[in-house]
């Protein structure tokens, strides 16, 4: 896909104390050019749910407009947008189809049809279903099949993970878009898009456990043998701890929040217990004496409270050191607190690291796009990204079918580096798309959500072979 045919696809990130909007294009090599950047403080949001309209346009408005300055050339019309917030639950289900003939094999629109079922599942009253996400396929008495189409039985059964949010919490984020004459595109978990800018398809495999520390939230999902778990909002954030920090040592919000960033640690034994903070005096009042070790008690009091949560859900669904082999990713702005990797092994018993966006990114992006704050930023980009290529391979699938033009080898064939047969044949068209296939690798959202749908049109593809 060359550049002039690759979209530009807008993320925009709703957050408790920012709003991010960042436009990005694939290039050739399947990096992301961000094409412009702009962010703004946060108003109208409180624990990731929009509850006042108006402030939350003025600030998606800012973004915006910062963004326009940082590329006056951009049109932002579509944006992806991330969804999080204490509203947010998850569900496990479990569905089953019997089919009408069992004689041939089982059909895409079979699957698809097992997977709408799952829609009807009953929630509580105010509520609505954001994604519903395959697990794991079985056939009559054959298990952990990932791929249905093309085997032959009379049940299909599957496992699902069902997201599901508010509806006026839901209502509420589309209207500030809307009313900012933007047009939603598709709403994201947050943490499925933070997960997706942090991670490879290696830690997919191998088990890792994704915690975004937001703002207003703290989102977890966790993966294991490349399925999706289990997804959590745990209700706390980097805002809980500063305002912990300004009611625990009498001081202004804003001096609560440098003090942690400048010198807050998430252990407070790796302090020194005789360094102390100044802090001026308001009106005349005398300077304030802060101590490190005392500060510090505070973030770790906080912190250790969402690593418990994390602990806790990780127990729920059965994953402990020997089943995360990846460990788990801190990202999110409040993934960079001093010594809080060595806490979170501490609390969990697993290996940790923070995750950055950057594998995604052209080399010579701006530095401050490094910073995992704007991981699920990236993350929404790589899903709109994801829709793109799923509805641009389905043209190209239907169009190889009948035939492959000579252009289209010729680019497949300098792309692998390898000889395509001169043979327009149906045979042929497979193989071009199997070679396709190999070059690109599954990505993240191929290997969850309803993005299966294109491997199970692969499998189709084999069969008529």
């Amino acid at each position: 896909m060359s550049q002039n045919e690759a979209p530009i696809i807008v993320g925009l990130d709703i957050g408790t104390t920012k709003i991010a909007a960042i436009a990005g294009r694939k290039n050739e090599q399947g990096k992301l050019e961000i094409l412009g950047f702009g962010r703004a403080n946060s108003s109208g949001v409180q624990h990731g749910q929009v509850l006042n309209i108006d402030q939350t346009i003025d600030s998606i408005k800012q973004a915006l407009e910062n963004c326009y300055k940082n590329n006056p050339d951009l049109e932002i019309n579509e944006v992806y947008v991330g969804i999080a917030g204490h509203h947010i639950k998850s569900l496990q289900t479990r569905g089953d189809l019997v089919r009408q003939n069992s004689d041939v094999e089982i059909q895409k629109s079979e699957v698809d049809q097992l997977v709408e079922n799952q829609k009807k599942t009953f929630i509580p009253a105010g509520d609505q279903i954001i994604e519903v996400i395959p697990q794991d396929f079985c056939v009559d008495n054959f298990q952990n099949i990932k791929y249905p189409v093309g085997y032959m039985g009379v049940r299909i059964g599957a496992s699902f993970h069902i997201i599901t949010g508010d509806k006026n919490a839901i209502r509420n984020i589309n209207r500030a878009v809307e009313r900012s004459s933007l047009k939603t595109k598709d709403l994201v978990l947050q943490p499925l898009a933070s997960a997706s800018a942090v991670m490879s398809s290696m830690d997919m495999d191998s088990g890792v456990a994704v915690l975004d520390i937001g703002g207003g939230t703290s989102d977890l999902a966790i993966f294991h043998e490349g399925i999706l778990k289990h997804t959590a909002v745990i209700p706390f954030g980097g805002e809980n701890i500063t305002d912990d920090i300004k009611k625990g040592l009498g001081v202004l919000k804003t001096q609560a929040e440098a003090m942690k960033i400048q010198f807050g640690s998430a252990l407070a034994e790796e302090t020194k217990s005789n360094a102390y903070i100044t802090i001026p005096g308001l009106r005349g009042m005398p300077s304030k004496e802060i101590s490190v070790k005392n500060l510090s008690l505070i973030i770790q009091a906080r912190m250790g409270e969402i690593l418990d949560f994390v602990a806790y859900h990780l127990k729920q669904v059965g994953m402990d050191s020997r089943m995360l082999n990846g460990g788990i990713i801190l990202t999110g702005g409040g993934s960079q607190l001093k010594h809080l990797l060595q806490l979170t092994e501490f609390v969990t018993g697993l290996n940790a690291r923070v995750g950055y966006p950057n594998e995604h990114l052209v080399s010579n992006h701006i530095d401050e796009l490094k910073k995992p704050m704007y991981s699920t930023c990236i993350g929404l980009i790589l899903k709109g990204y994801n829709d793109f290529d799923n509805k641009h391979k389905e043209f190209t699938t239907s169009f190889t079918k009948v035939s492959v033009p000579n252009s289209l080898k010729q680019v497949v064939t300098e792309t692998v580096n390898d000889t395509v047969a001169e043979d327009t044949t149906q045979t042929a068209s497979v193989n071009v798309e199997e070679r396709i296939e190999k070059l690109k690798g599954a990505g993240f959202w191929d290997k969850i959500k309803m993005s299966l749908v294109d491997l199970f049109n692969e499998e189709e593809d084999k069969h008529i072979g």
